[in-house]
């Protein structure tokens, strides 16, 4: 009797802060010659670019200017920025700051120290419950500190990983955690999590409006996770 293979292993996605640990992405992302993009003002301009040179060595990357003189100034006038690709099958984000303007072979090009952290997004581990997008969640990073905004949950699962949908003029970068976060619906007792960022990309939502999405993990997940997120599906 023949049987069906086994599924392949589902994983969550993963969080990367060394050059040893990002460099071979990087590579790879340039050795395919795979766009990176970045949003800018909001998500109103987009710059486009390609790697020309992932050195860890030399704690650098260089990449090529965009053909968008005004996506350059505004990249150059940043002091780090988000950089979001898509190879085949996947999605990466990295973190870059201190661009500087030079000229790489003959060609106009941008000089970032070697990225701080990248984000590799990978097959989840768990289902996800639906959830409709304008259930409100309020997210209070650092106990309620300057990062405090508030946002719609998309989907969350039991084994802690969801999406928060925000405002496209707010920034969180792979790695950040949210304090305090309130889960729930209007008029019910909500949930208090601290959630961490593991990627995001701009989305365009149902009345055309941009904005930012990202895909989050439960930090310290509480007991009543589980029973939380099947009330939702019921």
């Amino acid at each position: 009797m023949t049987t069906e293979p086994p599924p392949p292993a589902q994983r969550e996605e993963r969080i990367r802060r060394t050059p040893l640990e990002m460099v071979d992405i990087l590579r790879l992302l340039k050795a395919r010659n795979v766009p990176i993009t970045a949003h800018l003002h909001a998500g109103e301009l987009l710059f486009k670019s390609r790697l020309y040179v992932v050195d860890p060595v030399g704690a650098c990357i260089i990449i090529e200017s965009s053909a968008d003189e005004a996506a350059n100034a505004a990249l150059l006038s940043r002091p780090r920025c988000t950089f979001f690709a898509s190879p085949t099958g996947g999605h990466v984000e990295f973190v870059a700051a201190d661009p500087q303007q030079i000229q790489h072979e003959g060609k106009p090009a941008i000089r970032f120290k070697f990225p701080e952290v990248l984000a590799d997004r990978q097959r989840r581990e768990h289902d996800r419950a639906s959830v409709a997008e304008q259930i409100p969640l309020e997210c209070l990073a650092d106990d309620g500190g300057v990062l405090s905004f508030k946002g719609g949950l998309v989907d969350i699962s039991v084994g802690g990983l969801g999406f928060l949908i925000y405002d496209a003029s707010i920034t969180l970068e792979p790695g950040t955690v949210l304090k305090g976060c309130r889960i729930g619906p209007q008029d019910e007792p909500p949930l208090i999590l601290d959630l961490e960022v593991r990627y995001s990309e701009m989305v365009s939502l149902a009345d055309g409006t941009r904005a930012e999405r990202s895909g989050c993990r439960v930090v310290v997940g509480p007991e009543t996770l589980k029973e939380f997120v099947e009330g939702l599906s019921k």
